[in-house]
């Protein structure tokens, strides 16, 4: 039995089809009408036809041309955007999906490869991209880092899998921030004791904060299990933060997941 499921849009009360749809997200894709057209198996006056539909129902532009090509604008990102989460929602395919960051990656691979759920996929970003994947239903777990988080996700289910502290490495008043982990609970603290800092820079890189000479905070159980040895100002207790799970139900292999999270993360 062949079931799928395909979306269309309704805007300002027209409705919009795959096809059209389909046309506006291959430009996205491809940068360019004459790759787009090409690749969907179309002539470029037949997108040109698609893309004005959705222009018409919209009342905005969705495309413009630039020197290396064509680009959505703003409203055609939006609608693009929202194409990508229906497809993502109504895929019949998906696997049990769980989302965390590079603070908690290990811990996850660990118990997922233990557990041998069958199709599961780790999405490893940061906590406001896996609250999105949560919101989307892309995923149906999310280790969130940072508690602060959890304001903007009380509509979940929400289970606490442990505690971590944060080292703080002192090279004098500027920082570079660390895009992962519970980075505003450790500035919070520093505005708590008055201190005066500014920070320069972020970054993704793991080697780049390390290597930057600049003061900054890091979750000490990443540390521990990269094997790195850094000397904290302050008791990393101090700065003591919860590790929770959020998730839409609990099923069986969320609640397997969770049991396996607290048992390796005592």
């Amino acid at each position: 039995m062949d079931i799928q499921v395909q979306n269309s849009l309704v805007i300002n009360g027209t409705t919009v089809t795959v096809r059209q749809l389909e046309a506006l997200a291959a430009v996205r894709s491809e940068g360019s009408q004459t790759a787009a057209a090409r690749r969907l198996g179309i002539s470029v006056p037949v997108l040109h036809k698609y893309v004005s539909a959705i222009e018409s129902a919209a009342g905005v532009h969705v495309l413009e041309t630039t020197p290396a090509g064509s680009r959505l604008t703003r409203e055609g990102e939006i609608i693009a955007d929202m194409v990508e989460s229906m497809s993502h929602r109504t895929a019949l395919d998906r696997g049990f999906t769980v989302c965390c960051s590079p603070v908690t990656e290990d811990l996850v691979m660990s118990v997922i490869s233990s557990l041998k759920i069958p199709g599961a996929h780790i999405v490893v970003s940061d906590d406001e991209y896996s609250i999105r994947m949560i919101r989307e239903d892309r995923a149906d777990m999310a280790i969130i880092d940072d508690p602060l988080y959890l304001f903007d996700a009380d509509e979940y289910e929400m289970d606490e899998i442990g505690y971590m502290g944060m080292v703080l490495v002192d090279n004098g008043p500027e920082f570079i921030r660390y895009r992962y982990g519970a980075q505003r609970v450790a500035f919070m603290f520093l505005d708590s004791e008055d201190r005066q800092y500014t920070i320069v820079s972020d970054t993704f890189s793991l080697s780049e904060l390390l290597g930057s000479g600049k003061s900054f905070f890091i979750d000490e159980q990443m540390l521990i299990r990269k094997n790195i040895r850094l000397k904290s100002a302050v008791d990393p207790n101090i700065l003591k933060h919860a590790v929770t799970a959020i998730y839409r139900r609990d099923d069986r292999n969320v609640a397997r997941v969770m049991k396996a999270l607290k048992q390796r993360n005592k």
